[in-house]
Parts: structure tokens; sequence; C-alpha cells
């Protein structure tokens, strides 16, 4: 009884996300290159072990995210 009454929230939580959706459309590009950058960010930072080996271990994540920075002024720049 417990499952079936946990899951009948889940229609409801349904329609209130395709209602929310078609107001957050206008911002939807900046809020999934938000997510990317977190994304990108999480991965240099803590899956990439080897680059936090010595004294300085966040110059390897500040290079990573310059290169994106310069690949993507280029992607910008050159079509």
């Amino acid at each position: 009884a417990g499952g079936v009454l946990s899951g009948v929230v889940e229609p409801i939580g349904a329609v209130v996300t395709i209602l929310a959706a078609q107001l957050v459309i206008p911002a939807l590009p900046y809020l999934l290159s938000f997510a990317a950058g977190a994304m990108i960010y999480v991965v240099v930072e803590e899956l990439i072990p080897e680059a936090h080996l010595g004294e300085h271990s966040h110059v390897g994540t500040i290079g990573v995210m310059f290169g994106f920075l310069v690949m993507m002024i280029l992607d910008v720049a050159l079509g």
C-alpha cells in the first residue's frame, strides 16, 4: 500500500514539470550551459586524480578551463 501511495504523486509531478518547462524555455540554453560547465569542472577536479599530485593541484584545472574557453571562442569565431 505504501508503494502504491508513493506513486500517486508521479502524475502530479509530471504535469507540474510540463507546465514549468514552458516557462523555462527562454532560459534553457543558459541553464544547460551552466550544467555542462559544472560537469566539466567535476570531471577535471574529481575524476582526474593525477592532476592533483603535487603542490599546485589547481593549475591543471585552470589550464583545462582556459583551453576549453579558447576552443569555445574559436568555435564561435570560425563558425
